[in-house]
């Protein structure tokens, strides 16, 4: 493993070139088409600078240099948006990186996808300790059966659905079919964000994307990217295979990602960077301020720019709603049909809590909206409203004797509490 950082101080831009030139040279890549996968611009991550560097490195050396957006089931990027993510102006493009393609996944249309096979529902239930017993297709975008090796170049933080993100996850859900995308998330989902959120090692959702990348037919390495907290400078990169590049990484995460607080706090305002553009995005800003918001509490993520909920699952999101995770599963024959991506996004920001077909449905937490979103969409779907002039963010800082914390830049740091930990 090539590895810079590991006591978690920035790195420089010229560490990260040795580095990067030193890995690659190790490869032998030489005359191989080579695709890239990079994360899109809902993560923090210093993408130009991999890019150039990349560039830098590889272009003249190998037959093909491209890069493909992992956006999972994101809105496709504008050109505008891509040239904004790798660091690019049109007249560049024109010259120096005139023979470089930059692709969405385009994972809305069928003939995307190339089949790689199926995982059986006895390995599926062995992976998912009996939680799932259904077989699924693994199908992933063609353009990688195109290529002679991929790189996968993506941060690793923690995340709600797989425990930490990054590595194979570029993979799946990242230019999947939404097959995988759907039963991984739903398996996220019965384990529950609270539980699974930043868990090391390898979970069984963690288990299920390593195995359908495995299927994949093409070579893989991966660059992991650790982010410095609040600043887009890189604490460390690790080169090796996808596995063991991100197992490093997530090591790294672990440390300088968890924030851990000494009580929980009955008011907590996430302010969400307009990075994030509607609430399936946003909703890290519950998801890592969960574990610490006390029992009968509030979250409010505060993003006055937000005025959908999905731009992608927006209609089925207005039909299911946003419930506890029992409020679906003790009434499986009412939504057993909908995508589990999708009730998996549902759960994962309405939180913890109890259902009972008598009583109704009892949240931890209260989850409320301060966006462009009107209060009644927002009693629709089953979450809390707060008109977003009426907060000042500034307001709400060093309040914490008060049981109230404010986190300016919400949606990568976790936070937990000490005396669970």
């Amino acid at each position: 493993m090539f590895s810079l950082g590991m006591s978690g101080d920035f790195v420089t831009d010229e560490q990260v070139e040795n580095m990067l030139g030193e890995a690659l040279a190790a490869q032998n890549l030489g005359g191989q088409r080579i695709l890239v996968l990079i994360p899109d611009g809902t993560r923090t991550a210093p993408v130009p600078l991999m890019f150039r560097l990349l560039h830098q490195k590889l272009a003249g050396k190998v037959a093909a240099l491209d890069f493909l957006i992992a956006l999972g089931t994101h809105s496709p990027m504008t050109p505008s948006q891509i040239n904004r993510l790798v660091g690019v102006d049109q007249e560049e493009w024109d010259t120096t990186y005139k023979n470089t393609q930059v692709f969405n996944h385009l994972w809305e249309q069928e003939e995307t996808f190339y089949s790689c096979g199926t995982i059986s529902a006895e390995e599926v239930s062995e992976i998912s300790g009996g939680m799932l017993s259904q077989s699924v297709e693994v199908r992933i975008n063609k353009l990688v059966t195109e290529y002679d090796r991929l790189i996968i170049c993506g941060p690793v933080f923690p995340h709600e659905v797989v425990g930490f993100s990054g590595g194979n996850k570029y993979l799946f859900p990242g230019i999947s079919g939404p097959e995988v995308i759907n039963l991984s998330h739903w398996l996220g989902a019965l384990i529950t964000s609270y539980a699974i959120i930043g868990t090391p090692g390898i979970t069984p959702v963690r288990r299920l994307i390593d195995r359908a990348a495995s299927m994949v037919p093409v070579s893989k390495l991966c660059i992991a990217m650790v982010v410095a907290p609040g600043t887009n400078r890189l604490a460390g990169l690790f080169f090796d295979t996808p596995d063991l590049a991100w197992a490093a990484a997530s090591e790294l995460s672990a440390k300088i990602h968890v924030k851990y607080v000494d009580k929980p706090y009955q008011q907590v305002l996430s302010v969400m960077p307009e990075m994030y553009d509607d609430i399936w995005t946003a909703a890290k800003g519950m998801y890592k301020l969960e574990p610490v918001i006390a029992t009968g509490g509030e979250v409010i993520i505060y993003a006055p720019h937000i005025s959908e909920f999905s731009y992608t699952h927006g209609e089925v999101l207005a039909e299911v709603g946003y419930h506890v995770r029992d409020y679906f599963l003790k009434q499986w024959d009412k939504f057993s049909g909908y995508p589990g991506g999708v009730l998996a996004h549902s759960t994962h920001l309405r939180g913890m809590g109890e259902f009972d077909p008598t009583e109704g449905e009892q949240p931890r937490i209260q989850v409320t909206l301060a966006t462009a979103i009107s209060a009644e969409r927002c009693a629709a779907h089953n979450l809390g409203y707060r008109d977003p002039a009426t907060i000042n963010p500034a307001e709400w800082a060093n309040r914490e004797d008060e049981g109230i914390l404010l986190v300016p830049k919400a949606g990568e740091m976790l936070y937990r509490l000490k005396s669970v930990y």
